[in-house]
C-alpha cells in the first residue's frame, strides 16, 4: 500500500536521540506513512540503531550517505529521491512531532488544494524543560494564505520542519533544499513561500524543537555557533541567495519585508552576543557584516525598536566597544550611560552629536522620552563595578546607577536589592549617592544565607534586581555584573531551618549579564523533601510534609 506521508529523519552521530526521534514518528496517530532515516554518513553507532529500528518496523527504510556532506540538504534530498508518498515532512535527529503531527497536517492538504501545510513549533529547553511556542503571533490563527505577498511577516517563520509539502509542489518547481551551504532552511523557505499558490496554517503543535543553549561548542546546533565568524559569513551569504531569488522571481516588493526580518532575527542574535566578543572578532564582525547591511532597504531599519537601531549604527559606524555597552540589556529598557543634546533640543545616544545624517537619525533617541516618562517605567542603568566575596555565603557589592536624563534629584536616594529565590523576598535596603551629574553609586552587603527558601528547599536560578523609590513611585531594573569574574560556590545552612544548600554566584554568561545566584539542595532536602514537596497537592499533605522536615531536621 502507498503510504499517505513520508516523513524523512536526518541523523548524523546521534545514535542516542535517534530512537526518540522515530518513535515520536511511529507513535502518530495516522499511521499509514513511510519513515525514512537518512543517515549522513555517521561515524558512531547510529548506523546499527537505525538498522535495529527498520527491524522493529516494516514502515522504515534506512538511507545511507556514503560520505558525510556536513549539513542537513543533502540528506534530505536524497530521502527526497527515494520517498513513495504524496506528502512529505522532515525530522532531526534531535527533536520529535507531537503525536497528531501528521493526523492534523494532512487533513489540511485534503481540506483543499494546497502547496503545503504549517503548524506551531514548540520549543523545549533541555536545561530548564521550560515550553514556549516559536512566533506565536504567526500561527494563531487557523487561515489559507494565497500568496506570500498577503502576509509577507511569515517570513519570519523560516523552519523547513514545520510543514507538510506537497510533493506535486516540489516537484513542480525543482524545489530542493540547497547544498554545501548553511542555514538552508532560510533560502529554501522563501522559495517556498513565494512559489506557493497557496498554503494553510494551523494553531496545533506540529513539531517540537529541542533547544540546548548552552552545549559544547562542537555540539551546538549551527544556529548556536554564533561565536564562529564562518557562522556570520554562512548567514550573509543565504541572505544574498535569498535577495537574488527575490529580484529573479519577481518577489522584489518582498525586499523590505525580508531585510526586515534579517535585522530584527538574525543580525538581531548577533548583537546579543556583543558584549562577549573581543576586540578582533568584533573587527571581523563588521568587516563581514557592514558591506551587507549597506544594501539593506531604510524603511527595514525605520521599523526597528530604537534601541536595536542603535547597535546597529554602532556597528556600521565601527564604534564597537559602545556597540558593545549599547547591546547590554537590550531589549529590556536599559538606558545608555549618557547623553547628548543638539542645539535643536534633539537626544543622540552617547558623548557626542553624531557627525553624519545617518548616524543622527539612528542614534537619536528622543522618542525614548528619557526625560518625560513615568518614573516606574523610566529608564536607568544599574552596574556592578566591584564584586568582593566576604564571609560564609555574602558578597560585598558596589552599584552604579547612571541616569542619563538626570530624573533623580541630586542627592541620596533609597535603593533596595531584591533577590527571590521562593515566595518571600530577600531585601537589601542601600543607600545611592550622588558622583557627578547623572550618576549616582552604592555599597552593599548581600548576605545569601539571610534569603527566607520554602520549607521543601528551592533549587533554580535566580538574577537580583535593583528598585528606586522616590514620591511614592517605584522603579524597578535590570542589575548588570561584570561580564566575567570568578564565580564562588559555599554551602548554606539557613537559619529558617531549611536543609542544607549549594549556593553559587557567577557572571550570567549571556543575554545581558546580570549576576545570577543558583541554589542547589543538598543532603535530605534534595534526597526526601523535595520530591515529597513536588506529589503535594492538598492542604493536609501539605501540613504532613511540613511536620516530616521537621522531624529529619
Amino acid at each position: 500500500m502507498t503510504p499517505d506521508v513520508t516523513v524523512t529523519v536526518i541523523v548524523h552521530n546521534d545514535a542516542e536521540r535517534l530512537p526518540r526521534a522515530v518513535e515520536s514518528v511511529r507513535r502518530q496517530t495516522h499511521a499509514n506513512i513511510e519513515i525514512v532515516i537518512s543517515d549522513d554518513h555517521s561515524t558512531d553507532d547510529t548506523p546499527a540503531v537505525a538498522r535495529r529500528l527498520a527491524a522493529q518496523d516494516g514502515r522504515i527504510r534506512v538511507l545511507r550517505m556514503p560520505e558525510n556532506s556536513g549539513g542537513c540538504s543533502a540528506p534530505r534530498n536524497r530521502a527526497l529521491e527515494i520517498a513513495r508518498a504524496p506528502y512529505l515532512m522532515f525530522l532531526d535527529s534531535d527533536d520529535e512531532l507531537p503525536p497528531d503531527a501528521v493526523a492534523l497536517l494532512l487533513a489540511a492538504h485534503r481540506e483543499q488544494e494546497i502547496d503545503f501545510a504549517m503548524g506551531a513549533v514548540q520549543r523545549i529547553r533541555v536545561d530548564s524543560g521550560r515550553r514556549s511556542t516559536w512566533m506565536p503571533h504567526l500561527v494563531a490563527e487557523r487561515r489559507t494564505v494565497h500568496g506570500i505577498e498577503s502576509e509577507p511577516r511569515l517570513l519570519f517563520e523560516h523552519l523547513s520542519t514545520s510543514k507538510m509539502y506537497a510533493r506535486a509542489f516540489l516537484d513542480r518547481h525543482g524545489l530542493r533544499f540547497p547544498e554545501g551551504i548553511h542555514y538552508e532552511d532560510q533560502l529554501f523557505s522563501a522559495q517556498a513561500y513565494c512559489l506557493a499558490r497557496s498554503f494553510t496554517i494551523i494553531p496545533e503543535p506540529v513539531y517540537r524543537w529541542y533547544i540546548a543553549p548552552y552545549a559544547v561548542s562542537d555540539a551546538a546546533s549551527i544556529s548556536n555557533q554564533r561565536h564562529r565568524l564562518t557562522n556570520v559569513r554562512d548567514r550573509i551569504h543565504v541572505q544574498h541567495l535569498i535577495d537574488d531569488f527575490l529580484a529573479e522571481s519577481g518577489h522584489a516588493a518582498l525586499r523590505e519585508d525580508k531585510d526586515h526580518k534579517f535585522l530584527k532575527h538574525d543580525f538581531r542574535m548577533y548583537a546579543g552576543d556583543l558584549p562577549y566578543r573581543d576586540e578582533t572578532w568584533l573587527t571581523s564582525f563588521a568587516e563581514l557584516m557592514n558591506p551587507y547591511l549597506a544594501t539593506l532597504a531604510p524603511g527595514a531599519y525605520e521599523r526597528l525598536p530604537r534601541a536595536e537601531r542603535v547597535v546597529l549604527q554602532l556597528v556600521r559606524d565601527l564604534r564597537l566597544p559602545e556597540a558593545q555597552l549599547a547591546a547590554r540589556g537590550l531589549g529590556h529598557g536599559v538606558a545608555p550611560r549618557q547623553v547628548t543634546t543638539d542645539a535643536e533640543g534633539r537626544t543622540y545616544w552617547g558623548d557626542r552629536v553624531p557627525d553624519s545624517d545617518r548616524a543622527r537619525r539612528e542614534l537619536d533617541v528622543t522618542d525614548l522620552e528619557l526625560d518625560t516618562r513615568p518614573f516606574p517605567s523610566a529608564q536607568f542603568r544599574h552596574e556592578i563595578t566591584d564584586l568582593t566575596r566576604g564571609p560564609g555565603a555574602s558578597l560585598d557589592l558596589t552599584v552604579r546607577t547612571y541616569d542619563p536624563a538626570l530624573r533623580l534629584p541630586v542627592g541620596p536616594h533609597r535603593a533596595i536589592l531584591l533577590l527571590a529565590p521562593g515566595r518571600r523576598r530577600l531585601r537589601v535596603p542601600f543607600r545611592l549617592s550622588p558622583v557627578s551629574p547623572g550618576i549616582f553609586e552604592g555599597h552593599v552587603h548581600l548576605d545569601l544565607a539571610t534569603a527566607a527558601l520554602p520549607l521543601q528547599g528551592f533549587a533554580g536560578t535566580r538574577h537580583p534586581v535593583l528598585r528606586l523609590e522616590h514620591r511614592s513611585l517605584t522603579h524597578t531594573g535590570l542589575l548588570l555584573a561584570p561580564l566575567f569574574f570568578p564565580p564562588f560556590t559555599a554551602q548554606v545552612a539557613y537559619r529558617s531551618g531549611t536543609a542544607p544548600h549549594r549556593v553559587t554566584v557567577e557572571p550570567e554568561g549571556h543575554g545581558p549579564g546580570r549576576l545570577q545566584v543558583r541554589w542547589e539542595p543538598v543532603g535530605v532536602t534534595a534526597r526526601v523533601i523535595r520530591p515529597v514537596a513536588r506529589k503535594v497537592a492538598r492542604p493536609r499533605v501539605r501540613r504532613a510534609a511540613r511536620l516530616v522536615a521537621s522531624a529529619l531536621r
